[in-house]
């Protein structure tokens, strides 16, 4: 494990506590150990090196005494900034964006996920190159697969405009791959449009809970095992959206989507090739943003996650403020007040609430009608057995007499079979 020192400079910020403290867990995330910490109040960083002259001899001072190998700064350096503190430390420089892309890079796991984290760091290497060969580029990138898998970027070759049409080129070939494999999840995006299933997202930053709400969710509702999703209490625990049809007991489904998480700070370059990764967000028909109530900084947290969603362009979707880990908080769940829901993941009835809670802004639409279905025309009374709920079934001369509650598409469908009970 890699012992790193982290760094940032004040400036004023009101959240700059906050930023800091995630740096440390962003550190952990990718299997560094965090020995000392340095901060600067000046009023912009110096150009050249970031902080200032006296507080890079402290960082070198304080590196030498706790044998720190890097320093992790909080914010993204230029590249010259980078190459000075290299020289003038001695330390391997990492900045948030670097460290964000290694970790996603360790974390990806489909192939959509993969192709878009190499082209956000292909992206970031770009105006970053030195005289390091296309090998060793190629090297740095394929690193972050182990966690921490920071080298000193060394002194390398030369020819650097031939490195970066090269990278262009990496960058250009990743893109129409990345079309062509996205093609299959917008294909069944859309057969989902076409039949009117509902889709909620769960959308939050990072660690909140929302693969242990769509797990629970799943075994609430005994849905197959396999259909879980990877969970642990860590940062970016996983970078893949995963989505799954959910069935009620009263055969209601919809579609609910566990997406991304956010971070304060995250890089442009992810939150551009992550926009498609985040489609089910953007077209989704309810939003849940997941909130870590227990955690001091949760109100930061939402607006992280506003901003990023309004990046993405997310714009007038009905959202849920779901704040999860109550029980760690102290606060009392599960309950509910107008759009903010207060529970906890792992409580049975928090899960039951929620999905109470989903039924109610997703099925606005569904009406309880009375069919009258002749013998001949069974299909659609099977049809009615499938789809709808049923609330009352008679058998008369003439046909079957069934109530049930209905979505607008299967009413329309139906509407000949429509009889007044008055």
């Amino acid at each position: 494990m890699k012992s790193v020192i982290i760094g940032g400079i004040e400036n004023e910020q009101i959240n700059f506590d906050y930023t800091m403290t995630e740096l440390a867990n962003l550190a952990a995330a990718d299997n560094m150990e965090v020995v000392g910490e340095v901060r600067q109040n000046i009023e912009k960083p110096v150009s050249a090196t970031y902080f200032g002259k006296g507080k890079v001899d402290e960082i070198t001072r304080q590196a030498e005494m706790l044998d720190a190998e890097a320093l992790i700064v909080n914010d993204e350096l230029l590249p010259t900034q980078i190459r000075n503190l290299e020289k003038e430390t001695g330390l391997d420089i990492i900045d948030r964006t670097a460290l964000i892309l290694d970790i996603f890079a360790s974390r990806a796991h489909t192939r959509v996920a993969k192709l878009q984290v190499k082209i956000a760091q292909l992206q970031y290497q770009l105006p970053r190159i030195r005289t390091a060969s296309i090998n060793k580029m190629d090297q740095q990138t394929a690193g972050g697969n182990t966690g921490g898998g920071f080298t000193n970027r060394g002194t390398g070759e030369t020819q650097i405009e031939l490195n970066r049409r090269v990278i262009q080129k990496q960058i250009s070939s990743l893109r129409k791959e990345l079309k062509e494999v996205q093609r299959d999840n917008e294909t069944q995006r859309k057969k989902r449009k076409k039949s009117d299933i509902k889709s909620v997202a769960l959308v939050g930053y990072t660690n909140a809970g929302k693969s242990t709400t769509m797990n629970n969710v799943l075994d609430l509702l005994e849905i197959n095992d396999s259909k879980r999703v990877f969970e642990k209490d860590m940062l970016f625990a996983t970078l893949d959206t995963y989505v799954r049809k959910i069935v009620l007991p009263d055969k209601k489904s919809f579609i609910l989507s566990d997406t991304v998480g956010f971070v304060s700070k995250l890089p442009h370059q992810l939150v551009e090739a992550f926009k498609s990764t985040l489609q089910e967000a953007t077209e989704a028909d309810l939003l849940i943003q997941v909130i870590d109530i227990s955690d001091p900084n949760y109100r930061q947290m939402i607006k992280t996650t506003e901003k990023t969603l309004t990046e993405i362009g997310v714009d007038g979707i009905p959202m849920i403020y779901a704040f999860n880990k109550a029980d760690k908080a102290g606060i009392p769940y599960p309950s509910v007040e107008g759009n903010q829901f207060t529970y906890c993941a792992r409580d049975q009835k928090s899960i039951e609430m929620l999905l109470g809670i989903l039924k109610k802004e997703l099925f606005k639409d569904y009406e309880t009608e009375t069919f009258l279905i002749p013998f001949q025309d069974g299909r659609y009374l099977d049809l009615l057995n499938k789809e709808a709920n049923i609330k009352k079934t008679d058998y008369q001369a003439d046909g079957t007499l069934i109530t049930a509650e209905v979505a607008p598409k299967l009413k329309q469908q139906l509407a000949r079979y429509i009889v007044d009970e008055d």
